[in-house]
């Protein structure tokens, strides 16, 4: 008995709220179009002036060098010959993704496993 006077009640109350849904974002899309035509510049031409730079064109010394990665100051370099290995630092051996996987497969099943599952949760 009850269920259905629920049922009525939100029935009823579903359009409503649709209509008034539908109000307030009609008055809210009028309030923006009106908005946007609002007379907020004028509509008169306005000459755009740029700054005077007259240096800009002059010849006039260039700034010093300054080295990116740390070299000499005059930042020149030149090599020629072969370099030896030990200034270019370790040598990195690769470990194969097989080795990788079997370690992470024995690391995975040393691993303390839980003492209890349980199979049904939250209800």
């Amino acid at each position: 008995m009850f269920g259905v006077e629920l049922a009525v009640v939100w029935s009823g109350f579903g359009q409503n709220t649709m209509k008034t849904t539908l109000l307030v974002l009609f008055i809210l899309c009028a309030a923006a179009a009106f908005g946007q035509s609002a007379p907020v510049l004028s509509n008169e031409a306005s000459i755009t002036q740029f700054s005077q730079h007259n240096q800009h064109a002059e010849i006039h010394a260039m700034a010093t060098e300054n080295s990116l990665v740390g070299g000499p100051s005059d930042g020149y370099g030149y090599a020629q010959g072969e370099q030896p290995l030990w200034q270019f630092g370790p040598v990195s051996v690769p470990t194969p993704l097989g080795d990788v996987a079997r370690a992470y497969r024995k690391e995975k099943t040393a691993a303390k496993k839980a003492e209890f599952v349980f199979e049904k949760q939250g209800s």
